[in-house]
């Protein structure tokens, strides 16, 4: 069983934002769950073991009213009855987003910062706002045949196939549309420019331009724009 303490401010802010209004907790409710979980999610423990009377003397309640209480928050699936006898009731409980029925939204993850230093040595690929510095490089444009692309057409491509053991480097990824990732397959960058040239896709000027721009990427002179704090 899985006893790691939780995050307690993200807990108290589930608790606070989703859990009380979409299960309409009431004061009493929201008092007896937040005793529990002080003992139990927040102490790293998945189940508590207590009396009626420890419970009632914690939230400030009267056995009856705590004992109403429990019941809701069984039929509500917050808590669940492990056991029950003359020794003290043991449930587990849950956190706002393992309660079925209860909507979490989910917490982004912090923007990585990539320091100058750190360049040449990043993946490219391992989250969508390096990715997306990789697309912001090429302005919404296609790097090989020079169309405008929109958002959910472009695609990441490697100028160093992937079969050759190229690396995520910003030097070896650039942003293309759909139709240009499929036809390069594991052609190199080069050839596919000249099949382009040879498809009349690319005019004789266009091709030694993007032959250039090659090799300014692989000289590291187009860096994408970095993440900042």
């Amino acid at each position: 069983m899985n006893n790691e303490k939780v995050n307690a401010e993200q807990v108290w802010k589930q608790f606070e934002d989703y859990l009380v209004p979409q299960l309409r907790l009431s004061v009493i409710d929201r008092a007896v769950y937040s005793h529990l979980l002080r003992h139990s999610r927040l102490e790293g423990k998945q189940r508590v073991r207590f009396s009626l009377v420890w419970l009632a003397n914690g939230a400030r309640l009267c056995i009856g009213t705590t004992r109403q209480s429990l019941n809701r928050l069984f039929d509500h699936g917050a808590l669940r009855l492990i056991e029950c006898g003359k020794t003290g009731h043991v449930v587990q409980v849950r956190l706002p987003e393992e309660i079925r029925g209860v909507r979490v939204a989910k917490v982004a993850a912090p923007t990585p910062i990539v320091h100058e230093g750190d360049l040449e040595t990043t993946d490219f690929l391992q989250n969508a706002t390096l990715r997306g510095a990789v697309h912001a490089r090429e302005r919404s444009r296609c790097f090989y045949c020079m169309r405008r692309v929109a958002r959910q057409s472009r695609c990441l491509d490697h100028v160093v196939p992937r079969a050759k053991l190229s690396r995520n480097s910003y030097r070896n990824l650039v942003s293309c549309c759909s139709d240009c990732n499929s036809k390069k397959k594991e052609r190199s960058a080069e050839e596919h420019l000249r099949w382009l040239f040879r498809e009349r896709r690319l005019g004789a000027d266009e091709l030694r331009g993007r032959l250039r721009t090659l090799d300014d990427l692989a000289a590291g002179k187009l860096k994408p724009p970095l993440p900042r704090p």
